[in-house]
Order: structure tokens, then C-alpha cells, then sequence
């Protein structure tokens, strides 16, 4: 599966635009995860996998990749990080956290 580049056909929309691209990459398995884990710090492979429960090494090395060509993350001499880009991303995502612990007590009681 190519990775999804804003001004290229994505999975679900051949229009190109940024935000169908974006959320082809959200929506593929341990991306949005790998993102989370990330804003915590730098990690190493080896702890990112730990951080991010059942990945496999494959999976993993593959949207590490997916999210260094898309300027999402960097590699540094402390592992992995997320770049400027990576962080705003964050930033962005980061109330679904809140919101989704409210949701998940709305439906649960």
C-alpha cells in the first residue's frame, strides 16, 4: 500500500485532497498509536514497541517509515521523536483523549 501523499489518490478518494490523505495515514493500523506514544518523548525501537503493546516489529518498522517520509517523525541519536509537524498533528488529536474517557463513561453507566 502506497503511502498516502496529499495531491495523490488515497484509499477511499481519488480527489487529493490534504485531509483525505491525512486520514488514510490515521486510519491505518498503529499510526495514530505510534503518534500517541510518541508525544511522551524520544524512544528507541525496542521501547516504542513496549509502548505500543502488540505491535509487531514489521508493522512498526513500517509506519516508522511511513511517518519519517511524511515528516511526521524524525530519527535522532535518542531513537525515534516526532518533528514540529508530528507535534501540531498531536496537538490537534490530543482533546479526542479527554473527550473519549467522557464518551466511554456515558456509554458504560
Amino acid at each position: 500500500m502506497a503511502i498516502p501523499v496529499p495531491g495523490q489518490p488515497v484509499r477511499g478518494s481519488l480527489s487529493g485532497k490534504p485531509i483525505m490523505a491525512l486520514l488514510d495515514l490515521l486510519g491505518r493500523t498503529w499510526a495514530l498509536g505510534v503518534i500517541w506514544q510518541l508525544h511522551k518523548g524520544p524512544s528507541t525501537f525496542r521501547e516504542l514497541q513496549s509502548r505500543c503493546e502488540q505491535i509487531s516489529p514489521s508493522l512498526l518498522n513500517t509506519r516508522i517509515k511511513e511517518l519519517i517520509a511524511l515528516k511526521l517523525v524524525e530519527k535522532h541519536d535518542s531513537g525515534y521523536r516526532l518533528s514540529q509537524q508530528g507535534k501540531d498533528l498531536y496537538e490537534i488529536i490530543a482533546p479526542l483523549g479527554d473527550w473519549s474517557k467522557q464518551w466511554a463513561k456515558q456509554i458504560t453507566t
